[in-house]
């Protein structure tokens, strides 16, 4: 899903015109970013939280040529999945897996 997706859904769902979404999903991506600017943590109950960390500078290797290469040090944004949405990805997961034990059982028993 990308952004226009992210608005044509919301706009179905919401029953609001896709430019009210689209300025709706700007002002979020501002005000996330204003925050993990003064790094300050999101947490979104049950969703997850975003938060900054600090990578530290180091050597990597360019993966065209293998020459050793410098990074240097940044910040960057973790995100941590909260319990809900754990639950609700392993569900599907297990509904997944269910089926197809399902199907390998009814292959199992036709040969």
């Amino acid at each position: 899903m990308n952004k226009h997706d992210l608005i044509v859904a919301l706009s179905e769902h919401l029953s609001l015109t896709q430019e009210q979404c689209l300025n709706f999903v700007n002002v979020w991506e501002r005000i996330v970013t204003e925050e993990l600017c003064a790094d300050r943590r999101i947490i979104l109950q049950g969703f997850g939280s975003f938060s900054t960390w600090s990578q530290t500078p180091r050597m990597g290797r360019n993966p065209r040529t293998g020459e050793p290469c410098h990074i240097e040090a940044r910040i960057s944004v973790k995100f941590k999945p909260g319990k809900y949405l754990l639950d609700s990805l392993n569900k599907e997961m297990s509904k997944e897996q269910s089926v197809n034990q399902l199907k390998s059982n009814k292959d199992e028993n036709i040969q």
